[in-house]
């Protein structure tokens, strides 16, 4: 247990590549043989036609939970299909013990679709702060890794967000619109002014790790769930980016966050969409 015999940092010392097998491991046993092979069957909406399920996202996790807290005992794992199951047990992200956040297959439907654009999500937070964070693109074979106060790494190469070019239009990805509310929709149409080209965004881990390596300048994202964005904003901070709540505050994966809110390729490309997401052009 944490605290009782090695800190996370002596953890992660010696077993993140442990962790990296882990994830690698629940992709190709669970995820990739399914990518383009599934039966209707295997597939099932949640809450809408946008947010869908299959056997391959069950059964991801189901592996990641079994093996996860062996590799760190007294952990706990939440997971996005178990909280679906059983919505409660999302509040043990904010107790003390450390917490495995876990999407298995973040980007779905672009999975159900046959489309390489979707990625495998671990983080390890301890009380409200993520440790370190493994985004898994199978389709594309590839690895971005961070650890606080370590940097990123895009399949062992550093990742760094820099700063967008100036002059030119921000690119922001941006919430599906049937996810937010109607004070959200408002917040986020300031981003159609001068100076910013909104697009829908894709997988949340997908976009986040486009920032990370310089391709994206920033989003504006109006949902919390911890699965979809605890890896990549560690990732985002550690190649030097930032986030930022319409309130003016870090995004906090414990939740309670002023909605929507933006991670950017640095400090004041997120103070910019914060600006516009708040009614200032």
């Amino acid at each position: 247990m944490i605290g009782d015999t090695e800190t996370i940092e002596e953890f992660l010392a010696r077993h993140a590549s442990d962790v990296e097998e882990a994830v690698r491991q629940a992709a190709a046993t669970e995820i990739m043989p399914r990518f383009r092979q599934l039966a209707a069957h295997e597939v099932d909406q949640k809450s809408g036609p946008h947010d869908l399920v299959t056997d391959a996202d069950r059964k991801a996790e189901l592996y990641l939970t079994e093996v996860l807290p062996k590799l760190l005992p007294g952990s706990v794992v939440v997971g996005e299909e178990a909280v679906h199951a059983n919505p409660a047990s999302y509040g043990v992200i904010q107790g003390d013990a450390p917490v495995w956040i876990v999407d298995p297959v973040d980007g779905t439907r672009q999975f159900v679709h046959g489309d390489p654009g979707f990625c495998t999500l671990v983080a390890l937070a301890h009380r409200g702060v993520v440790r370190a964070s493994w985004t898994f693109a199978a389709a594309r074979d590839q690895l971005a890794t961070a650890i606080r106060g370590q940097g990123a790494f895009l399949d062992g190469a550093p990742l760094l967000a820099g700063s967008p070019e100036p002059g030119r239009d921000l690119q922001v990805a941006t919430s599906h619109p049937d996810y937010t509310t109607d004070e959200e929709k408002r917040a986020l149409l300031g981003l159609w002014t001068d100076g910013v080209q909104p697009r829908a965004c894709g997988s949340a881990g997908l976009e986040y790790l486009a920032i990370a390596r310089g391709e994206l300048d920033a989003t504006a994202f109006s949902w919390e769930a911890a699965w979809d964005h605890a890896a990549g904003i560690l990732l985002v901070e550690e190649a030097g980016g930032a986030h930022l709540t319409r309130a003016g505050e870090p995004f906090r994966i414990t939740g309670g966050n002023v909605l929507p809110f933006t991670a950017a390729r640095d400090a004041a490309t997120a103070d910019r969409v914060v600006e516009v997401l708040s009614g200032g052009a």
